[in-house]
């Protein structure tokens, strides 16, 4: 089941270079990443469960700016007996920016 977040970009996620810095876009799919997890567990496997990101990957594609509205899509892949994906988009409209992938445990 996918999960999306939408808003816009804010000038504290703005680096020297006038665009997105790359610890925002990390701190973004954090965010999202946890909101997905409290969207589809109860507090008792909350209590019961937790995960941690063993590995990220970020492919950048495109710069973000101050005040773009930002969609970020996530969902998770197939799990394996001690680990899964997870995945994300990163998107302006449909002009995907990144495309991170995770894997934890």
């Amino acid at each position: 089941m996918k999960f999306s977040h939408s808003f816009r970009v804010s000038a504290e996620d703005i680096d020297v270079q006038s665009h997105v810095n790359n610890v925002a876009f990390v701190r973004w799919i954090q965010n999202v990443a946890v909101a997905h997890w409290f969207s589809v567990t109860t507090e008792e496997t909350r209590e019961k469960f937790t995960w941690i990101v063993m590995r990220q990957e970020i492919d950048y594609k495109k710069q973000a700016f101050e005040n773009d509205r930002v969609t970020i899509e996530t969902w998770a892949g197939e799990p394996t007996r001690i680990s899964w994906e997870r995945f994300t988009e990163i998107k302006r409209g449909e002009d995907c920016w990144s495309k991170p992938e995770a894997f934890g445990v």
